[in-house]
Formats: C-alpha cells, structure tokens, sequence
C-alpha cells in the first residue's frame, strides 16, 4: 500500500499518524526531498560529468517509479536498472529518460528492450554477437552500453576482448553510446586496486573515440574527478547510505521507519524473553512488543542476548534496547526507564529515523546498507513526502527536456540495415 503526501506535508504527529493508517503495523517513510538533495549533492561533485541515477531494485526499495519522476524533474536524464522488467518502470515513469540495464542481452530479449527504449550492458562477446543479430534483422539503432572488466571478476569484457572491437569502433556506426566499467573497492579511499582499475579503464576507454566513458559508482564520485570521466552512476548514495565510510556522511537520511506497539508486558527479573531465551531480565522489566520482524527485513542478527547486545529502536525519543531475539513478526524492547505514562500499547516506535541511520541498524543486521534498504517493509504502509515541488528557482526551464514528453522511440523498420563489421577472430591489439 503506497501513500503520496504532497510537496509540504510532514509526519503527523503520533497520534494523527495512528489515526490515518488505523490497520498499519508500520509506516515507512521515504523523503523524495532528500533523495533530490542526495543527486544534487553528487551532480555539484561530479561536475562537468553528468551524474546518472541507479534505480535498480526498486530504488533500493525505496519505490522505482516515486524516485524516478523525481529525480527526472529535478534534472535527471539518465537511470539504470537490473533487468528489463525493472526498465519497463522506470520508462513508464519517466518517458524521456535514457534507460540502461545492467543485466545483459539475450537474444529472445531484444524485442522487450526495443519496446521500451531501453538500452542493453553488454559485458560478453557472445551478447555482443546476439545482439548485432538482432540489431540486423530489426533494424533497431536504440544503442547499448560496452561494459569492461577492470578487476571486479564478475561481468564484463576482458581488456583484451575490448581491444578486440575497437576496429567496429573505428568503422564507425557501431551503435555504442557508453563504455563503463565498475569500481571493486571505491569505499576504501587507499585502496591500491582503485588505481590499477583506474589506470586499466583510462588505457582502454581512451581507444572508444568519441563514446562516452563511466567507471564511479556512488563511493567513486568521492575519489576525484579523474574518476568521473564523462557520467557517474550513483545508487546507495542517492538513499542516505554512506559512500564514504571512512567518514562522515555527506548525503541526508532518507527513510524513515515505524512501527506499532502491540502489547506492554511486565517480567520479574529472572525471566527470560523469546526464542531460546537468550535473554534474561536482570531486574523488574517493562517490555514493549513491537509489530516487526524479519520478515519485514529487520534481520534477525539484530537480536539481544545475555552476552550480547543489541540494536536500540527510539521509543517517546528515547533509545530502548532489544531484549532477546527478533522473530518473525515482533521485537521485545526494554523500556524500563521509560516514564509508564510515556509508552502505550498502539503507539509507534523508530526502528529507523530519529539519529539511528541505516548504517547503523546495518552494522547491527551485520550487512551493509544496500541490504537493509532492499529488505525493508514488505509489510508496512509506505508514505512518500516531498519531490513535487522543484523550486523555479532551479533553473527547471533550462532542463525542460527532463520534463518534457519525448518522441516516440525509434521505429523497427522492414528493411534491415547493412551488418556491423565482423567481430574479429583476435584482438587487434596485444593484451596489456
């Protein structure tokens, strides 16, 4: 169940809160407003490069279609997905947008991607070659991205393989509109492998003449502009994660997450609370049952027992620790030194928002934000402030064309163009 508040709205105070969403057992918030300040923040960083937007996995469950028509008012032109279907999305949110998908081509998926415009990652000499077929037999000129293995050992053209097309390069009409590769270690400022893929992706870009080049993710845009190329593709930044660990956080905190007091209950002290009974109650405890769980993503390493530890949720403003293990659907927390009068059965409690970060509560999860994001609130009513209102200020006309309704995309003629030149049997360069 999503609700869209508008531009000016902010959280209710607790008791309205309950009141509207009367059957909720949470509430997530998600602040357009800050994701726009977070890409704004990285454009001024990346500046001349364009700063792309990476809106795969629904946002990072922040909700593709919300994030997408926002950040495009706000003068994005470019978002990348994982698959064809999370493309089909964000095209329909943001119609003039350039859409690319990180998971490849295969030959049955040329049809989809030309129905929606979107643009292929190829990262194998066997896509490449699917691809072209397809290209020849629809006559489809939509473009596709060239992605190159630096270091990260998962997807992408081998340094030798890419040196390998630059004659189709050189030939010209090779309908290649980007070359990127993906940085291994961007989060860690020293790393020496940021460098040597540095120094491996400037060799073999620089040889793509006249295609643009990207290699930052949302760590990357923070290790200088040699980095930056041509565009960057920011993600967890974008949502309030922390690209610079090793820091403090630049960018502001998007979600916020809530969620309902089911029960209050008294223990003597000596007993025992949840699965196992990890935890034991070292004085007369006053529990509050929170209406959340792992299965609504708040993971179970989360938990508190005897030896350990815990996350803190904040209850009537203040931190309250978890007492014992978080189950499937509900969460103890201690809340003994609360005034009695302060805490109810239906009132809400912060699992995330009020100073406990993502990060934080990945930390405690033994992840990383990116996980905790797209784990989050399967379960909960999910409010959306803020992103409607793009001040006029902000020169909006000048990036009119992020508005504006774009042409229908290219049609699939009849006749079938001539073929791109062949794929050579070897590179034409030695591998460096």
């Amino acid at each position: 169940m999503n609700i869209v508040t508008d531009a000016k709205s902010q959280l209710t105070p607790g008791a309205n809160l309950l009141a509207a969403y009367p059957t909720a057992t949470g509430i997530l918030t998600v602040d357009l407003d800050a994701i726009i300040a977070n890409w704004r923040k990285l454009e001024k960083t990346a500046v001349p490069a364009e700063c792309a937007a990476v809106v795969k996995a629904n946002a990072y469950g922040c909700g593709a279609e919300q994030v997408s028509r926002a950040l495009a008012k706000a003068g994005c032109k470019t978002f990348f997905v994982a698959t064809v279907e999370e493309a089909a999305v964000v095209r329909a949110a943001v119609p003039q947008a350039t859409v690319y998908a990180l998971g490849g081509f295969f030959q049955q998926t040329g049809d989809a991607y030309a129905k929606i415009d979107c643009k292929p990652v190829i990262g194998d000499l066997n896509e490449l070659a699917e691809w072209d077929v397809f290209c020849r037999r629809s006559g489809w000129s939509g473009g596709a991205a060239i992605h190159i293995d630096t270091g990260m050992n998962r997807l992408g053209l081998t340094v030798t393989e890419a040196q390998g097309i630059i004659p189709r390069i050189n030939a010209g009409d090779h309908g290649i509109t980007l070359v990127m590769s993906h940085l291994a270690s961007a989060e860690l400022l020293n790393s020496p492998a940021n460098a040597k893929q540095l120094a491996s992706f400037r060799e073999i870009a620089s040889l793509f003449t006249g295609v643009p080049a990207s290699l930052a993710n949302s760590s990357g845009v923070f290790l200088g502009a040699q980095f930056q190329f041509e565009m960057v593709r920011p993600g967890c930044a974008l949502y309030g994660v922390n690209p610079t660990p090793e820091a403090d956080n630049p960018m502001q905190p998007v979600v916020d997450l809530k969620a309902r007091i089911v029960q209050i209950r008294n223990i003597d002290r000596g007993e025992t609370v949840g699965y196992g009974g990890t935890w034991t109650a070292r004085r007369p405890t006053r529990l509050a049952i929170v209406a959340a769980g792992y299965a609504d993503g708040y993971f179970r390493a989360a938990s508190a027992n005897d030896g350990t530890r815990g996350a803190e949720v904040v209850v009537a403003g203040k931190r309250c620790p978890i007492a014992g293990r978080v189950s499937m659907d509900l969460i103890a927390v201690d809340v003994t030194d609360l005034d009695k009068n302060a805490v109810r059965r239906g009132h809400m409690v912060t699992l995330i928002g009020e100073g406990i970060t993502v990060d934080e509560v990945a930390h405690h999860f033994g992840t990383i934000g990116y996980e905790v994001l797209t784990s989050l609130g399967r379960r909960f009513v999910r409010i959306y402030k803020g992103g409607d209102a793009v001040a006029a200020s902000e020169a909006v006309a000048e990036k009119s064309d992020a508005v504006a309704t774009p042409a229908a995309p290219p049609a699939l003629p009849t006749a079938a163009p001539a073929a791109p030149p062949p794929l050579p049997a070897e590179p034409s360069t030695p591998a460096t």
